[in-house]
C-alpha cells in the first residue's frame, strides 16, 4: 500500500510537469545586414494658387445713370415760343405753340441723349481666379533591411538604417 501511495504520487508530479508548457528562453544577437534599400512614397498634394490677367472689355458709354429733363423742358418752352411767334391768329398762336413745345421737346432731348451717348470704349480690367497647383513630395517611409543569421536570410522593414549590424532576438523553446 506504500508503494502505491508513492505510485500516485509519481504520476501526480509527471503529470503536472508534463501539462505546464515549457517556456521560451530569449537571447539577443547581432547579425549581418547584407542590403538596407530606403523605401519612398510619393504623396501629392493641390497648393490653390492666384493667377490674374488683364482683359479689355467693353464699357458702355452712359457716364451718368441719370437723366436731367431740363433740356427736353427747354427745348419745349423755346418751341411753344417760336410757334407762338410764327402764328398770326389766336388759333394758330395756340396750335403754333403746341406744335412748337412738341417739337421743341423732342429737339431738346435728342441732343441730350446725344450728348450721354457716346461711342463704347475699350477699358483693361483684372481679372483673377484661383488654379489647383500639383506639388508631389517624396516621403522616406523605412527601410527593407535583408539580414542573415545562422546561415539563412530574413527580411524586414525597418524605421530606421540598422548599419551594418541588426540586433536580433532567438527565442529557444522544447518541441513536445
Amino acid at each position: 500500500m506504500k508503494n502505491t501511495g508513492l505510485l500516485i504520487l509519481s504520476c501526480f508530479f509527471a503529470g503536472g510537469f508534463a501539462a505546464m508548457p515549457a517556456q521560451a528562453q530569449s537571447s539577443y544577437h547581432d547579425a549581418r545586414v547584407m542590403s538596407s534599400t530606403p523605401v519612398y512614397h510619393v504623396i501629392e498634394t493641390s497648393v490653390p494658387t492666384r493667377q490674374c490677367r488683364e482683359v479689355e472689355v467693353v464699357r458702355s458709354s452712359s457716364r451718368h445713370h441719370y437723366r436731367s429733363h431740363t433740356p427736353g423742358l427747354l427745348g419745349a418752352v423755346i418751341g411753344g415760343a417760336i410757334g407762338n411767334a410764327v402764328g398770326h391768329s389766336n388759333t394758330n398762336k395756340k396750335v403754333g405753340t403746341v406744335v412748337g413745345a412738341i417739337l421743341g421737346g423732342s429737339i431738346g432731348r435728342d441732343i441730350a441723349d446725344n450728348e450721354y451717348s457716346r461711342a463704347p470704349r475699350l477699358e483693361t480690367v483684372e481679372r483673377c481666379e484661383t488654379v489647383s497647383h500639383y506639388e508631389q513630395e517624396e516621403k522616406l517611409v523605412g527601410y527593407d533591411v535583408v539580414y542573415r543569421y545562422n546561415g539563412e536570410e530574413y527580411k524586414v522593414r525597418m524605421p530606421e538604417d540598422p548599419g551594418a549590424t541588426v540586433r536580433v532576438r532567438v527565442n529557444v523553446e522544447p518541441v513536445i
